[in-house]
């Protein structure tokens, strides 16, 4: 009888992996690759990325999970390509052209156009999207051929800049929040402009605190040794939360807090109030809540 070999321990291991994600590569097999590496316990991500769009993809592990919230709802800054004249069912590269037009916009109409898609706007987002339909993902109901009509929404713009314009492509730079879909953006950009179009290439450069100079690749990850040197291509968990205010606590404080109490905060220049913050001590991350009348509320408390 042969003896199957033990499996090696998962670590517990905390940090994160913010992540150049490749072309062609889901946001959940980049998290698995992640893992499988770094042969850590706990994984997950601060939002999905499509398959055909690469950049950054904050993956957290261990305790750092706790933080993903935060980094989710951060602000994202994407790069993409508009190619016009074919609109698609999927309103990206992937999908079955539905729709096509000679109309071409010249690059003063674009920028014309610009101005209308920033701020708070009414965005409907793309059929082939994972929002649910009574329980059904909405990429299930259009991939088995039923029609989706998705409600429209607000989402925030904070800012949108051509970058390059051609008579078949275009690439903007969009900043925005929680919830934009640029596919969407794409095809309603196209339509304002008397035509169509869809993404023909998307990168996100941001999110929340983590930019492109943060990134690591696959690549990298397996080319560092095993142990100390990969490890060192990790960030620390506080770096999730450097968009969020940090309070720091004495020991005392600290202590209670760890056991998921409020502390009362104190010092000339204690905050009253605060919607959203951390706590640390000795620049560990102790906790996430909220200020409400001088005291601390922890909600997610991380045990680093």
């Amino acid at each position: 009888m042969t003896l199957s070999q033990p499996r090696t321990k998962k670590r517990a291991i905390s940090g994160w992996v913010v992540l150049n994600k490749p072309y062609d590569f889901t946001s959940t097999q980049a998290v698995g690759k992640v893992r499988w590496l770094l042969n850590a316990a706990k994984a997950g991500h601060a939002g999905t990325l499509d398959p055909l769009a690469t950049g950054i993809l904050p993956i957290a592990l261990g305790e750092a999970t706790k933080a993903v919230p935060q980094v989710q709802d951060g602000t994202k800054i994407y790069r993409f390509t508009i190619g016009w004249g074919r609109a698609t069912a999927t309103d990206d590269a992937e999908g079955e052209v539905i729709a096509t037009s000679d109309v071409r916009p010249d690059r003063g109409a674009l920028e014309a156009v610009l101005p209308r898609f920033t701020g708070t706007i009414m965005q409907r987002p793309p059929a082939f999207s994972a929002i649910k339909v009574d329980g059904e993902r909405a990429y299930d109901l259009a991939r088995a051929g039923e029609t989706v009509e998705l409600a429209e929404r607000p989402v925030d713009i904070d800012a949108i800049e051509l970058i390059s314009h051609g008579s078949d492509e275009s690439v903007l730079e969009v900043t925005c929040g929680k919830g934009t879909y640029v596919r969407a953006l794409a095809r309603d950009i196209a339509e304002a402009l008397g035509t169509v179009g869809h993404v023909t290439s998307l990168h996100r450069a941001a999110v929340g605190p983590f930019t492109d100079a943060d990134a690591v690749t696959l690549e990298q990850l397996e080319a560092a040794e095993a142990g100390e040197a990969r490890d060192g291509l990790l960030k620390p968990v506080s770096a999730g939360l450097a968009d969020i205010e940090e309070i720091r606590l004495d020991a005392g404080q600290a202590n209670a807090v760890s056991h998921g109490n409020p502390v009362l905060l104190t010092g000339a220049g204690a905050p009253v109030s605060l919607d959203e913050c951390w706590v640390s001590f000795k620049g560990k991350v102790l906790a996430t809540g909220h200020v409400e009348f001088g005291q601390f509320k922890p909600g997610r408390v991380f045990n680093l």
